[in-house]
């Protein structure tokens, strides 16, 4: 029995985005706002697993920013709006659309890796150059 058996499998949308640790769903994923602890301090996994790149930037930018920029472009174009009214309008409504959404999209990330076991991609076996070094030439 390992010891990843005694914890039952939680959903990732459950921990991640409540910022839970995946194993065990009681320690803290985030130090920071977007800065990983270490490890869990409940049960001791090691958050070095965690790759989740820009894939919650990715996730902000296409369902966030969008919005936001068509908003900005409605404006302009139905009242002809002068800069300071996009400071006041566009602009918070772009910050409260991007900036919150990117801590719970990263810890589903880092849950959805920790739960459905993501690793680096490897190749299966030996590249096709070694195959052929270890190939034995027929005999002439």
């Amino acid at each position: 029995m390992s010891y990843d058996d005694k914890w039952p499998p939680l959903p990732p949308v459950q921990t991640g985005i409540r910022g839970r640790c995946p194993r065990c769903g009681q320690g803290h994923l985030f130090s920071g706002f977007l800065t990983l602890r270490p490890s869990c301090e409940v049960c001791g996994l090691d958050y070095s697993f965690a790759d989740p790149a820009d894939g919650p930037a990715f996730f902000v930018i296409c369902f966030a920013c969008i919005p936001s920029v068509a908003l900005a472009l409605w404006i302009e174009v139905a009242f002809n709006a002068p800069y300071w009214v996009h400071i006041f309008t566009t602009l918070p409504f772009m910050l409260l659309t991007c900036i919150p959404p990117l801590r719970p999209l990263k810890g589903w990330l880092v849950a959805s890796q920790y739960f459905y076991k993501a690793e680096e991609g490897k190749l299966a076996g030996a590249s096709v150059r070694d195959r052929e070094r270890t190939i034995p030439a027929p005999p002439v």
